[in-house]
């Protein structure tokens, strides 16, 4: 195998149900390298912080042309595995997102997410399961075995009566695998029983969108989770520092906000080549 496909199989190895692979979702090169010297086996991008840091909001506003030229960034700046947020393809058909995942191996990414969510509401499960099968070809026509990280929203947008997302979720999950993806994403939930009722059902690596009030990264791990992901957490926080030591410069004329952070000198070296 070439050196991508040897770092695609890699990634796919740290997604181990009760040995979670931790992903504290960067959004930039300097985010990544960060991730990368704190520890991280892997890094994946966030596509609200990709958006939010090319000043667009997330949700399909962004081109695809401009995520590509950041993804590239993003894969130079580090070493370990790439994946990357791809929100519901970059197109509107199934070929069109062929081409997107094309461009993304191009990229120098080992995996992909592919989300469900469309606007408000789902894509038909057979459409959605048409597209990830196209990403799974254009894959296998580029040689690299891509972790094709199937994403479902009926929980993130609270679709459906509470007692269908679960049943909804496991037929979503089940078509994805089948047209096929790796592993299955459903962000938008983390109460324990109904993360343990996934892990069980999908039968596949299961990805738990976490943050601030969630089980702890040990206790997802105790449910089957593979694979734990912070999303645009980290993101949305470093902009509310920006806003916070702003506020308290043009309020209070003071700058106590920013008394902890990375200084100059470190950042600029681990931004050398």
């Amino acid at each position: 195998m070439n050196p991508q496909s040897n770092q695609a199989a890699a990634f796919r190895a740290l997604h181990v149900p009760g040995a979670p692979l931790l992903l504290p979702n960067a959004w930039d090169a300097a985010s990544a390298r960060i991730t990368e010297d704190a520890g991280a086996a892997a890094v994946a991008t966030t596509s609200a912080g990709v958006a939010w840091s090319l000043g667009v909001p997330d949700g399909d506003a962004l081109d695809r042309a401009s995520m590509l030229a950041h993804l590239r960034r993003v894969v130079a700046a580090v070493r370990v595995p790439v994946s990357a947020d791809i929100e519901s393809g970059f197109g509107a058909t199934p070929r069109e997102v062929a081409a997107t995942v094309r461009e993304v191996i191009a990229a120098g990414a080992v995996g992909v997410n592919i989300e469900d969510g469309h606007g408000a509401a789902l894509r038909p499960v057979q459409e959605q399961a048409e597209r990830i099968a196209a990403a799974r070809r254009a894959a296998k026509e580029a040689g690299v075995p891509l972790y094709i990280n199937a994403r479902t929203d009926a929980y993130l947008y609270g679709i459906g009566t509470a007692e269908d997302r679960l049943p909804q979720t496991l037929a979503r999950a089940a078509a994805y695998l089948a047209a096929g993806a790796d592993g299955v994403f459903v962000p938008g939930v983390t109460d324990p029983a109904t993360v343990s009722a996934l892990a069980e059902g999908i039968g596949a690596p299961l990805n738990i969108l976490a943050g601030a009030g969630a089980p702890t990264a040990p206790e997802l791990a105790k449910l089957g989770v593979a694979r734990i992901s912070l999303g645009s957490s980290i993101a949305s926080a470093a902009y509310e520092l920006a806003r916070k030591a702003t506020r308290e410069l043009l309020t209070e004329g003071t700058y106590e906000a920013t008394a902890s952070r990375l200084s100059h000198g470190e950042l600029n070296g681990l931004l050398r080549p």
